[in-house]
């Protein structure tokens, strides 16, 4: 029998319109950017944490302090590729992810399948295990206000046969 294991991720960053936007390793023209130590890129810290999580291996904020220098403005492709490098030595792959960015603006339809192909590059998986998909708050608090985008993500790990 296969041992699977589920965690959950999330990550809210404030719109910095003097940053670009970075969601899913994809690079969205003319929107506002995020801000943050890195990146900013809050899908793939959302799933950083979830497949952290799912493997009992901790966050992101002890892998990738934000006050550690080392990672201002770091790619967070290269955040991921080193969390599921971790993952792998700790007999742990990726099986499939489950995003959802919570935002007004921009509409995350239109950047879903690159943002889809890119995850799914980084993971090693093909890109229909990953799922993109976008929701608004409806006008309320923060993010609806569009003062921040939030992300939420399910990851399912498998462990690895040797």
């Amino acid at each position: 029998m296969t041992s699977l294991r589920a965690g959950t991720g999330y990550d809210i960053h404030r719109v910095d319109p003097t940053r670009p936007l970075i969601l899913g390793g994809v690079a969205i023209p003319g929107a506002p950017g995020l801000s943050g130590h890195s990146d900013a890129d809050a899908v793939l810290h959302a799933v950083i944490d979830a497949l952290l999580g799912a493997a009992g291996l901790g966050d992101i904020g002890g892998r990738f302090p934000p006050g550690d220098e080392r990672y201002r403005d770091a790619d967070s492709s290269l955040l991921l590729r080193t969390v599921v490098a971790e993952l792998a030595a700790a007999g742990w792959a990726a099986v499939n992810i489950d995003i959802t960015v919570v935002c007004e603006r921009p509409r995350i339809r239109p950047h879903a399948v690159k943002m889809q192909q890119a995850i799914a590059r980084l993971l090693g998986l093909d890109p229909a295990a990953v799922n993109v998909k976008g929701k608004t708050n409806e006008g309320l608090d923060a993010v609806g206000r569009g003062e921040a985008i939030a992300v939420h993500a399910v990851a399912l790990v498998a462990a690895r046969v040797s």
